[in-house]
């Protein structure tokens, strides 16, 4: 009796257990399913669940590295979520089911993380002859690599014009303009100071690009970095400041010719091969040109008092770095709502979304399901009818309707009300796109960041 009842029982777990690993099944097989449907990554390969990361919507929140069960299939490189062991996963898909942005797909095939990016050569090369791109948007958000890569497009470059300009120097015509003074730009700069081409630095914001925006104190590098001309910072730990420091010395060097405050409205190549670049202040001619603009594009601002101020910014950079702040969110689109739910998950955080209109109604509808749970749940709070007019150090005034001004305690603004993204930009001169995987290169960051800071030094 007692051999059958112990029978029973174990009949009844294993009937459970498949219970709910078919319910499991059958949920990322339909995920599976949908991203097929849609287009997502479905190529050949082994025919097991795992997650596709599309890095243009990642936020950086981590929280789908923290839910896997199976330990590190996910990790967070330069800012992004990127599977670096991909035999461990088992197609939880609880990773996909956390994401607050719905950045990650479960696909029946092999998985990674990619998104439409610029064709490049292994020279950083476009479709377009002698025009480049270095860092961010070419691939991952890696400062080590935008400095390598803004130095190897100028010695391309470099060799390239000492065959071409033979002996004769148009005094108008520039070696190489490079647009974006961030790590990528400020690489490249120097190191045509070093070779002797004539260049032009522009840069439409400020010296130092994403990093004068990072949240951090630290930021921490998979290797050192070298710089052209100053040589390399022997530490894998350097904090903002540092940088930033580094940044204002090398704009200070009277051979850096570098504007800030002017951005690029055009880039056209001639049929004599060289490029015209048009701003809204003058237009330069050069034989080649480094795009080293990141991956924000051109915001628009609200033009309210106080939004000059460094806690307003216009993009979510590693959400997770923002704990225990009081957070306000402007806007009402799929990109508003999505940082105000990333910004929600993390810890201690007190996040209000302002949207001018009464209701939501452009964006996706698994957003709509979403932030009216993290409303009901007191996740967030979403006030409609209302406006930013002022900002301050510590607070934001909103003119809500029906109400008049009402002033809420702040630490950072983020403003999502559109903009010029540069890919647009990007096509609009030329550059051809596609669908690219990062998984190589963020499984080889992955492992550098395992290693003791010792072999790094030999790595580099």
């Amino acid at each position: 009796m007692e051999n059958l009842a112990a029978f029973g029982v174990a009949l009844l777990v294993t009937f459970c257990f498949c219970a709910v690993y078919m319910k499991q099944f059958r949920k990322t097989e339909r995920l599976a399913r949908e991203a097929a449907e849609k287009g997502n990554f479905v190529s050949e390969g082994p025919r097991a669940q795992h997650p596709h990361i599309d890095v243009t919507y990642c936020i950086g929140c981590a929280t789908c590295t923290t839910v896997c069960p199976e330990g590190d299939v996910l990790v967070m490189i330069g800012g992004k979520a990127a599977m670096v062991n991909g035999h461990k996963c088992i197609g939880h898909a609880m990773c996909a089911e956390a994401c607050p942005v719905g950045a990650i797909t479960m696909v029946m095939a092999k998985g990674g993380a990619g998104a439409e990016m610029p064709y490049l050569t292994p020279e950083y090369e476009t479709t377009v002859p002698n025009l480049f791109i270095a860092g961010e948007l070419g691939g991952l958000a890696l400062i080590k690599n935008a400095i390598r890569q803004g130095k190897e497009c100028v010695d391309t470059i470099a060799q390239r014009v000492s065959e071409e300009r033979g002996a004769s120097r148009d005094p108008e015509l520039y070696d190489v303009l490079i647009v974006g003074a961030g790590p990528a730009g400020i690489s490249a700069s120097l190191r045509a100071i070093e070779r002797g081409l004539k260049h032009i630095t522009i840069e439409r914001d400020e010296l130092g690009g994403t990093v004068a925006k990072y949240p951090r104190q630290k930021l921490v590098l998979t290797s050192p970095v070298e710089f052209p001309m100053y040589g390399k910072f022997n530490h894998t730990e350097l904090s903002k400041e540092e940088l930033l420091a580094f940044w204002n010395k090398v704009l200070h060097r009277a051979d850096f010719n570098a504007r800030t405050g002017v951005s690029v409205d055009d880039i056209r190549r001639g049929d004599d091969g060289l490029f015209t670049v048009t701003t809204p202040q003058e237009n330069f001619r050069a034989r080649a040109v480094v795009l080293a603009l990141g991956r924000a594009g051109t915001p628009n601002q609200l033009g309210v008092k106080g939004e000059e101020l460094p806690k307003v910014m216009y993009r979510l950079i590693e959400a997770d770095h923002y704990t225990h702040k009081k957070l306000l969110i402007v806007g009402g689109g799929d990109s508003a709502v999505e940082a105000a739910m990333g910004l929600a998950t993390q810890a201690g955080n007190e996040v209000t979304l302002s949207y001018r209109k009464s209701a939501f109604s452009r964006i996706k509808d698994r957003n709509e399901k979403r932030i009216a749970d993290f409303i009901r749940t007191g996740k967030l709070r979403v006030l409609f009818n209302s406006l930013p007019i002022e900002i301050t150090p510590d607070s934001v005034v909103l003119d809500v309707s029906g109400e008049g001004p009402r002033t809420i305690p702040n630490d950072y603004v983020w403003v999502f009300a559109g903009g010029k993204p540069p890919n647009e930009f990007l096509r609009k001169v030329g550059v051809g796109f596609g669908m690219q995987d990062t998984t190589p290169e963020a499984s080889r960051e992955a492992e550098l960041l395992r290693r003791p800071a010792e072999a790094l030094v030999q790595l580099t």
